[in-house]
């Protein structure tokens, strides 16, 4: 877990508004298991993607699992039940990505914007500050 929270906070730093993976990101993305890999390079490329699109969100952080397994293919990943934090609030997520066959580059994004996650349901979906 920690090695996973490490590439977590690494992979936060880059939002660019096309994923160009660097050699160093892309050599811990390397490291991991294809599946994590999937989410990982999914779960940063929408952060990238919503700083870039929509005013006023800042996103430090996604997961793809808060309210609804997400749904994993050869290439793709459908998260419907992800959320994401800006500025100190949770919003619910939905996304679709496709990456390459490495599952480092994102060839695709489609996403939607949710309500704010009310800060009393934190604590049941395991939220935090």
């Amino acid at each position: 877990m920690p090695k996973r929270l490490l590439l977590l906070v690494s992979l936060a730093s880059l939002a660019a508004p096309a994923f160009a993976v660097d050699p160093a990101i892309k050599k811990q993305l390397e490291k991991l298991d294809p599946a994590t890999r999937l989410e990982q390079s999914c779960d940063t490329e929408a952060m990238s993607r919503i700083t870039k699109d929509s005013a006023g969100f800042k996103p430090d952080k996604v997961i793809a699992y808060t309210f609804k397994d997400p749904i994993a293919g050869d290439n793709s990943l459908h998260a419907p039940g992800a959320v994401f934090r800006s500025k100190g609030d949770w919003y619910h997520l939905s996304f679709t990505c496709i990456t390459g066959p490495q599952h480092i580059n994102v060839r695709q994004l489609d996403y939607q914007i949710g309500e704010k996650v009310p800060r009393d349901k934190w604590g049941k979906y395991y939220l935090y500050d």
